[in-house]
C-alpha cells in the first residue's frame, strides 16, 4: 500500500446555489426556471447526503456565490459540511485552487460536483480505496465530462486550459494525468443530468414529481 494511504480524505463538492435561473439553467426550457432550480436543490442536497453517508473524511461544500449571500437562502446545508467559497476565475482556477489547498494540508480529495444522481457514499467509499493505491481517480460521464476526480497530489495542468463546456474534459484529464506519468484507476462510467434528455437518468420517484 502506498505511503499515503493514512492521508486523510476531503470530499468537495462544488455547487450554484440553487436559484431560478442561476442553476440547471439548460433545463429551464424543459422544467422552467422554478422547476430547474428546485431539482438544483434536490440534487445538491442528495450529493451532500450521500458524501456525510460515506464516512470517509470532511465534506466541503464550495459554493458560488458564497454561502453568505442571499442565493442561499433557499437551502441549508446539513451539520458537519465545511464551507468555501469558489472564488473567481474559470471553472478551471476554482477547482486547482480547491484542491491545492486541501493537499498542501496533507489530505487526499474528491472532487465533485452534484449533476449525478448516480453520486452515492458506496461509490465515494470505492473511490477512496481506490485513491489509496493511485495517484487519481476519475469517474468519467456519458457526456465526455466526469463527476469525480480523485487526486492524492497537484498539478495545474489537470485544470487550466480545459474547454469546460467541451465533450474532450474526462479525455484531456485522463492524457494529462498520463503526461505527468501518475497512475489512475477509472471507474464506471456514470451519467449527468444537465439537458433535457438527461432526465431519464433521475430516479424513478424524482421524475413523478419534476415531470408533474
Amino acid at each position: 500500500m502506498k505511503d499515503t494511504a493514512n492521508k486523510p480524505v476531503r470530499i468537495i463538492v462544488f455547487a450554484k446555489a440553487p436559484q431560478p435561473g442561476f442553476a440547471k439553467t439548460r433545463l429551464i426550457a424543459a422544467l422552467g426556471a422554478e422547476g430547474a432550480a428546485a431539482l438544483a436543490k434536490r440534487m445538491l442536497l442528495h450529493t451532500l447526503h450521500e458524501a456525510i453517508a460515506a464516512k470517509i473524511g470532511i465534506v466541503e461544500l464550495c459554493a458560488t456565490p458564497y454561502i453568505d449571500e442571499a442565493a442561499w437562502q433557499v437551502v441549508a446545508p446539513p451539520l458537519g459540511v465545511e464551507i468555501s467559497d469558489q472564488g473567481e476565475g474559470d471553472l478551471g482556477t476554482r477547482l486547482a485552487l480547491a484542491t491545492e489547498r486541501s493537499l498542501i494540508r496533507g489530505e487526499s480529495v474528491l472532487l465533485v460536483g452534484t449533476d449525478c444522481v448516480e453520486m452515492s457514499a458506496d461509490l465515494l467509499r470505492e473511490a477512496s480505496r481506490n485513491l489509496f493505491e493511485h495517484d487519481a481517480v476519475i469517474h468519467c460521464t456519458i457526456d465526455g465530462g466526469y463527476a469525480l476526480l480523485g487526486l492524492r497530489k497537484f498539478n495545474s495542468i489537470l485544470f487550466h486550459n480545459i474547454s469546460w463546456s467541451s465533450d474532450a474534459v474526462a479525455s484531456t484529464t485522463l492524457s494529462r494525468i498520463g503526461q505527468l506519468g501518475w497512475s489512475v484507476h477509472v471507474g464506471q462510467m456514470l451519467h449527468d443530468v444537465d439537458e433535457p434528455q438527461d432526465l431519464k437518468y433521475l430516479p424513478e420517484r424524482w421524475r413523478m414529481h419534476v415531470e408533474a
